[in-house]
């Protein structure tokens, strides 16, 4: 809207504003007094009334154009997750898009579920949502689906209910290709599954996934801890696992951000933390693609790791939110950034972004988002 400012369409605009504000019965006098001080040409109070007049128009535009979207985070206690954060309002700027300040559910289903109530009532007209369970996190789907709310998830895909798209990586891939590199480097013995939630569906592909992969490698016995995405439980669980099988060859964790630090702190404290290279070192492999994991393949002390891009799940998040709201639809095939759109399940597409294999060959590649500044 571009307005011109002279002094006649100042007063005239004033005046219509003043008496479309104000009964003519209670405010007669108060009108007139208001119009000859705007043609005495009274500067102060020239002044207030056209700051007055600007700024309700500029909320009156606010208000039509405004659509805000809602984040909803599963938690912020993974370094992941936490740089899932720092690029919310940094694609929200880059793709013009308005959002409400995220809330954090605290790795609590329920929680979440309220989140996404509490958004809607916010305003949000989109919603961008990592689900915590993907079964629960239906009735928070029904819910924005009775008004019209378009969902996005993001990272992890519900087993039913509308969303207007998944944005994942294929995380059966991640189960696959991190067997693959164990059994590439570790010839016969055990090696440990440090699995996430399988109420989620991320945590089954991957886990699933390495089950089925490892049958190709008959030498190698699985075992397997269920840890939840929680740290804690990762730690007890590895300590009591390696005081009974002190001969463990390899590692793969599910989430560097929740289980890397409780992994490294455990085989330290073992006496059995040794460097690549070390006849004796455990082989690590990871899934995220986080900072501390690029370090810890740098010092040598894990393997490798498949970086999901964080900075894509929030760009690709909010873009797809935002042509939601607009109306758009999407379909399965090939898309212009390199990732391809699947049909998961009837009526839910994903679009599954690549996530490279990170290893000390290419740990130092720019391009990974753990390495942007």
């Amino acid at each position: 809207m571009n307005i011109m400012f002279t002094n006649e369409n100042i007063n005239n605009t004033l005046i219509n504003s003043f008496e479309e504000g104000f009964s003519e019965t209670s405010m007669v006098q108060s009108k007139r007094g208001f119009k000859r001080g705007l043609r005495a040409g009274h500067g102060f109070a020239r002044l207030v009334a056209v700051a007055a007049l600007v700024s309700g128009l500029g909320v009156a535009s606010q208000a039509q154009a405004s659509q805000p979207v809602g984040v909803v985070l599963p938690m912020l206690t993974s370094p992941f997750w936490q740089a899932y954060n720092k690029y919310i309002p940094e694609m929200a700027a880059k793709l013009k898009v308005d959002i409400l300040a995220p809330l954090n559910s605290d790795q609590d289903p329920v929680k979440q579920i309220t989140d996404v109530s509490n958004l809607i009532n916010l305003g949000a007209k989109g919603l961008v949502v990592a689900p915590l369970d993907s079964a629960a996190v239906r009735r928070a789907l029904d819910n924005a689906a009775a008004k019209n709310i378009p969902v996005v998830a993001v990272d992890v895909a519900p087993t039913s209910g509308k969303v207007a798209m998944v944005v994942r990586a294929d995380n059966v891939a991640y189960g696959t290709k991190s067997c693959q590199y164990l059994g590439e480097h570790v010839k016969t013995g055990k090696v440990v599954q440090i699995m996430g939630d399988l109420a989620s569906v991320n945590g089954r592909d991957r886990a699933e996934a390495f089950r089925t992969c490892m049958k190709q490698y008959p030498n190698l016995q699985v075992l397997e801890i269920a840890a939840g995405w929680k740290a804690d439980a990762a730690a007890a669980g590895l300590d009591s696992l390696l005081s009974a099988n002190p001969d463990v060859k390899g590692i793969y964790m599910h989430a560097g951000g929740v289980y890397l630090s409780p992994t490294l702190q455990t085989l330290r404290r073992k006496g059995l933390l040794y460097p690549v290279g070390d006849p004796k070192h455990i082989v690590v492999v990871s899934n995220d693609g986080i900072p501390q994991e690029y370090d810890a393949i740098r010092k040598g002390e894990i393997d490798a790791t498949i970086s999901q891009p964080a900075d894509l799940y929030a760009m690709y998040g909010l873009y797809y939110a935002r042509e939601a709201m607009k109306g758009t639809t999407f379909k399965p095939g090939p898309t212009d950034h390199g990732s391809t759109i699947v049909e998961v399940a009837p009526g839910i597409l994903e679009d599954q972004l690549p996530a490279p294999v990170v290893t000390r060959e290419n740990v130092d590649n720019p391009r990974l988002w753990a390495n942007q500044k």
